[in-house]
């Protein structure tokens, strides 16, 4: 069997061996779905009450402390059980989950969520994992174990964006460089700013995201606050979503202006996550609008990282 077959073995069985994801999993088909469009980009949302452990949890340094990890095999249930990637990493399903399959990929070792020197390894588990969009996100915009290294996968064509993202690419986009191995592509659709990263090889992608990383990690003076998608059929197609925000003002605000929704990697691919009945019913195009323009890069700090880049990567041939 492939790693995407003992990953599907896996969900399988686990639905069935383990109540907490068989339950959440079988009330996945009553999660409520609505949707925008924003001048032909598509935004939906979903309202999944079982998100709000994620959606609220806290990230500070105190709270971290405080609580035991819950990806490190001594603090998991006994019924969770995993599949290995190379004797790195576990995969394992997501109890919580927001795709109809969902899984948590944990580094094996208890050591922090940076994502530099996980890269390839991102990029390999993409690639072993056709069926599914493999994804990070940064201790400071989405992760809720920013102590303990991890990815997450879940289902195809759940995330708009994936279906969206040629037309998106042609209407929005400028190619930044076009080789033999490496296509950059700079996108803002009016909501959000992100690069798409295509290549069939390894090495160009690696080199391109050290050049975006180490910038970013000079720029903000800790692990860049980035949400990364990576879908792998023929070649790797990345979408890479730099942050300038964690949460919106909504998040924190009082009585009716609170919104609960921490947007990460999910929500940047074009699913909005409320756990909350009161904000699936609420939220509006303008709120949506507001949102993306918190948490994403200006457009000044977008077209600085987009120059840095195209000389970065023309220089080197």
């Amino acid at each position: 069997m492939n790693y995407q077959e003992k990953a599907d073995a896996l969900f399988e069985d686990q639905k069935r061996s383990w109540p907490l994801l068989g339950t959440n999993w079988a009330q996945l088909g009553e999660a409520r779905l609505k949707s925008f469009d924003f001048d032909g980009v598509t935004i939906q949302v979903q309202y999944n009450p079982k998100r709000i452990i994620s959606s609220a949890a806290k990230v500070d340094r105190v709270s971290i402390e405080k609580r035991k990890c819950f990806l490190c095999t001594e603090n998991r249930p006994a019924e969770e059980k995993n599949v290995w990637f190379k004797e790195e990493y576990e995969i394992l399903c997501n109890p919580f989950p927001i795709f109809r399959e969902h899984f948590t990929i944990s580094n094996a070792v208890h050591t922090p969520q940076l994502i530099e020197p996980e890269f390839s390894t991102f990029l390999e588990l993409s690639r072993e994992l056709p069926d599914l969009v493999v994804f990070y996100n940064a201790p400071a915009c989405g992760a809720s174990a920013p102590d303990h290294m991890h990815f997450q996968a879940g289902s195809r064509s759940f995330m708009p964006l994936e279906g969206e993202l040629e037309a998106i690419k042609k209407r929005f986009g400028e190619t930044l460089l076009h080789t033999g191995e490496l296509t950059l592509t700079a996108v803002q659709d009016g909501l959000r700013r992100f690069l798409v990263l295509e290549g069939a090889r390894k090495a160009p992608l690696l080199d391109a995201f050290r050049h975006l990383y180490f910038y970013m990690e000079e720029l903000q003076q800790e692990e860049p606050m980035i949400n990364i998608l990576s879908y792998f059929s023929d070649q790797w197609q990345l979408m890479l979503f730099p942050r300038q925000k964690h949460r919106p003002w909504q998040y924190f605000a009082e009585g009716e202006d609170n919104i609960l929704l921490s947007p990460a990697a999910v929500d940047m691919g074009g699913m909005l996550i409320t756990p909350l009945e009161k904000d699936f019913g609420k939220i509006t195009p303008e709120d949506i609008r507001d949102i993306f323009h918190q948490v994403c890069f200006t457009e000044k700090q977008f077209m600085e990282l987009t120059v840095h880049l195209k000389s970065k990567l023309q220089a080197h041939g």
